[in-house]
């Protein structure tokens, strides 16, 4: 159903808008300018009466929200006020309220904000309602809201317009509600363990510790080209070498990319460093931070997810790549040796690669196609190829690997993870095969960062290291299928374009 069908004709819109501003002009020719009005004592919320109704039945109370109904009959009226937690039935009376103030309520329209008192009572029916005595309005809304049985239903316009979305759709406030809880418990599980919560730059002069373009930008004051941060890896790692061992950021990360169900261009990451242990030990936190967050905020540890119902309760299962491709490509890539072998196995299987790809690569592609898929239950996959893995260790029984591995669920990657590369020596030269890359013109590569480099010469001791995507932690926790769905104010389009 498109979005017109939920409005009266745009002629009659512009009526309703016209006599919204009217009244408003006569509230405040009468000295009552709701806008005026600075504060509004709230002693309860909807959601609190209704709960404690046995304990505050008879006695007074204080709401304040929007007016989402009204039904006017005569001498006796009802309304619906919404505030954050729900709603409330409000009766509201010319006996209770008074001849003017009656007179004055009827005029209010649907989405105007009162304060409103009175006493809670059941009605008739038996609806948890307040007797009202008193009603005040604190904000004339000078729009029209959707309709409320279709609700706000034009996706873009959600997107475009959150603030409406929020009031219309009470799925919609749930899950942001649900998004503010699941980042305070992943803060105060990680502060249990002893992490320091730090803040890194924004801008910086080298955008690293990730595969991706960045957006660029002037800095004035120093004219100077600036970035907007990929990562935020190797700040970290220099704090590391500065003697705070356990350390995590929550916060924004830009990337010059495009549009899916997946990719935001702006999204939230946590990323988390920890002296003194490896990737088994991120394997180990990241199962119990999982854990700890669904059960804290969800009371369960099995999650539906689309049609899949996924158990995050149970171990999560551990998978190498090279296994995995083999278990859903058929390809072995043990047997094969060269490079020209695996673009050939590439060409067999319609693997697209380019010219710059090597062995290592071409496996990561298999992997994407074949066995992405397939991972709906938590897994691991560890032992990735050094080419796609500037950052980390390398596996000392085989250095063509390296001491890597990313979370799967539902078929996405969720969480990847190092003991990260404290090898100066080695860091430099993976930094140089990088910028080889960036020649041949791959612009996600690397570039070599010779203030990191300075800092690993200094010390860093062994280091486990992980990055989470928090806005695909929510989907999952929220069962919501898109990213822009648990985003409050998604990249979109400009209108003017």
């Amino acid at each position: 159903m498109s979005e017109a069908n939920n409005q009266p004709p745009e002629q009659d819109i512009h009526q309703l808008l016209k006599v919204r501003r009217e009244k408003l002009a006569a509230l405040q020719e009468n000295n009552k300018d709701p806008f005026y009005i600075n504060k509004y004592d709230v002693t309860h919320h909807s959601q609190e009466i209704k709960d404690r109704f046995d304990e505050l039945e008879g006695k007074q109370v204080s709401i304040a929200g929007r007016i989402m109904a009204k039904r006017i009959m005569g001498k006796a009226s009802f309304c619906n006020v919404q505030d954050l937690p729900g709603n409330i039935q409000c009766y509201v009376t010319r006996d209770s309220l008074g001849e003017d103030a009656y007179a004055e309520f009827k005029k209010y329209d649907v989405g105007d904000i009162v304060g409103i008192k009175g006493e809670v009572f059941r009605t008739q029916k038996g609806e948890m309602s307040i007797h009202v005595g008193e009603v005040i309005l604190l904000a004339k809304s000078l729009q029209v809201l959707p309709e409320k049985y279709h609700g706000l239903v034009n996706v873009d316009l959600r997107y475009r317009q959150r603030y409406t979305d929020l009031i219309m759709n009470d799925e919609v406030k749930k899950t942001f509600i649900i998004r503010s809880k699941i980042i305070s418990s992943i803060r105060r599980y990680l502060d249990g363990l002893g992490f320091l919560e730090v803040e890194t730059p924004v801008l910086v002069p080298n955008a690293g510790g990730a595969a991706a373009r960045p957006f660029e930008t002037h800095f004035n004051a120093l004219d100077e080209d600036v970035k907007l941060r990929i990562s935020l890896e190797l700040y970290h790692k220099r704090l590391i070498v500065g003697g705070l061992e356990k350390v995590y950021e929550i916060g924004r990360i830009f990337r010059n990319e495009g549009f899916s169900t997946r990719h935001n261009p702006e999204f939230t990451m946590m990323e988390l460093y920890q002296a003194y242990t490896d990737h088994f030990g991120m394997m180990e936190l990241t199962e119990n931070l999982f854990r700890h967050v669904a059960l804290e905020v969800l009371g369960t540890t099995v999650l539906q997810y689309g049609e899949h119902t996924i158990d995050i309760g149970k171990p999560f299962e551990r998978i190498t790549m090279l296994e995995a491709v083999k278990k859903f490509a058929g390809v072995d890539f043990d047997t094969i040796n060269t490079l020209d072998e695996a673009r050939k196995i590439a060409d067999e299987k319609g693997i697209h690669y380019e010219k710059r790809h090597k062995k290592g690569d071409i496996l990561s592609l298999f992997f994407e196609e074949f066995a992405e898929k397939h991972l709906i239950q938590p897994t691991f996959v560890l032992d990735h190829p050094i080419e796609i893995t500037p950052l980390a260790k390398k596996k000392p029984d085989r250095p063509d690997f390296t001491e890597r591995f990313e979370l799967f669920i539902t078929g996405r990657e969720y969480a990847n993870a190092y003991s990260e590369l404290n090898d100066p020596i080695d860091q430099r030269e993976r930094f140089i095969n990088q910028e080889e890359l960036r020649a041949q013109g791959d612009e996600e590569a690397n570039q070599i960062d010779e203030d990191f480099l300075n800092a690993l010469e200094i010390g860093m001791p062994p280091t486990g290291g992980i990055g989470l995507g928090i806005d695909r932690f929510i989907m999952l926790y929220t069962n919501s299928q898109a990213i822009r769905d648990v985003i409050l104010f998604p990249t979109m389009k400009s209108l003017d374009k």
